[in-house]
């Protein structure tokens, strides 16, 4: 494939940059696309998984047909079979009418099935039949029809450590897995970094009739050694948000540092493959929670030193952990120690107010899905999104720790 041939690919598909595994993706997705053959797209959330199977389609035969991108873990349990392979009428509590699912609609075309790491069991044993006869049953119907359907597929997921795990069907990763593409995350396009930053604050400032952002040497460098957990979807949010509340046009590192979190706790765990540890994102939950007490149990130490060097503040309580802990001060003999010293030997101690109960992990879990689910207004979709998670994950987490997202 010619330098010129692969720019070509990523300004009809708005891709941007220049890293040598980028170019190699893409170059991947051309040299199958005129075949048949199954395409398992890996990568973490955010670095733009979804441009590949449009490429895949585009130049393949079967252009001119249905191209439809399905989010599986977006669609409850109970209905993705439906969703995928259609139903009869009357076939469930609902069913008021025949419908076909995206397998038929999708009949000489191409279905993407993103996150297809998260496909229940009995649809997995659903898809693999097709995948090996081109045969699928709509639920309720004995009736066996057939689809010609490419299927390129796409996932954040371990899927081997979910084979080990029994959630996920070893013969149905190999089908899939037939030409694998892997897309680089953020941080090992450095180079790409500041060119995507530059392009989305260009598009908030034509959108809005605005002069652009610029970033100085010391935000530029901050910009490209950051871990971008996030990647390219967490990139352009925050491009957005300094474009829209900064009255400066002109960006230095302390102004851009202001909206990145902190880095200790945006550090992802990955398996050996690039992917996701299984126990990744539970990990980040934890992580947040624990920096937040952390942050907490700082600002009391401040407050309290105030209080006894200026004897005019009262001793304050964790807003957040209020039902949850007492906060006792111990205060040391200081009249040896230096002014270094001090904020060293001032010691918090965080108790549990209730010691016959510990404040668990899933305790941890739940507040911080709460958290999210309040400053979202409870919209599933929006609180997943800044968990990192998919919303049928949050949906599954939410049954298990209790949390009903209709009690507002």
């Amino acid at each position: 494939m010619t330098a010129n041939e692969l720019l070509t690919v990523k300004q009809r598909f708005g891709i941007i940059g220049n890293a040598d595994a980028l170019n190699t993706a893409i170059e991947v997705a051309m040299r199958v696309a005129p075949t048949d053959l199954s395409v398992l797209v890996t990568g973490e959330s955010g670095v733009g998984k979804e441009f590949f199977p449009q490429i895949i389609h585009s130049f393949s035969a079967r252009k001119h047909n249905k191209y439809i991108a399905v989010n599986c873990g977006a669609i409850p349990e109970g209905t993705i079979d439906s969703e995928l392979f259609g139903h009869e009428k009357g076939s469930f509590t609902g069913a008021i009418d025949s419908r076909k699912g995206y397998f038929e609609e999708a009949d000489g075309g191409t279905i993407f099935l993103d996150e297809v790491g998260e496909l229940p069991i009995s649809t997995q044993v659903r898809l693999l039949r097709v995948l090996q006869t081109g045969e699928f049953m709509r639920v309720g119907s004995a009736k066996v029809q057939k689809t010609n359907v490419r299927v390129v597929a796409a996932t954040n997921n371990d899927l081997m450590k979910s084979i080990n795990e029994g959630r996920f069907r070893e013969d149905l990763y190999y089908r899939l897995n037939t030409v694998p593409i892997s897309v680089p995350p953020l941080r090992e396009r450095k180079g790409d970094i500041h060119l995507l930053f530059r392009k989305f604050a260009s598009d908030v400032a034509v959108q809005y009739n605005m002069p652009a952002i610029v970033l100085d040497e010391g935000a530029r460098i901050l910009l490209e050694s950051y871990h971008w957990r996030g990647n390219i979807r967490q990139l352009k949010n925050v491009a957005e948000q300094i474009s829209a509340i900064e009255q400066s046009r002109n960006i230095s590192a302390e102004i851009l540092r202001r909206y990145l979190p902190n880095e200790e706790y945006s550090v992802r765990t990955f398996g050996d493959d690039g992917g996701y540890d299984n126990m990744a994102t539970e990990r980040e939950l934890l992580y947040k929670i624990l920096f937040d007490m952390r942050n907490d149990i700082n600002e009391l130490k401040r407050m309290m030193t105030e209080a006894l060097h200026g004897g005019s503040h009262s001793m304050p309580t964790s807003p957040s952990h209020t039902a949850k802990h007492e906060v006792v001060g111990l205060l040391p003999d200081t009249s040896h120690h230096t002014p270094q010293r001090e904020e060293e030997d001032f010691i918090i101690e965080v108790v549990d107010d209730i010691p016959s109960r510990e404040y668990t992990k899933d305790d941890m879990q739940r507040e911080q899905i709460l958290e999210a689910l309040k400053r979202h207004n409870y919209r599933r979709k929006d609180a997943a999104q800044e968990l990192f998670i998919s919303e049928r994950t949050l949906y599954r987490r939410m049954k298990a720790l209790g949390i009903d997202d209709r009690t507002k």
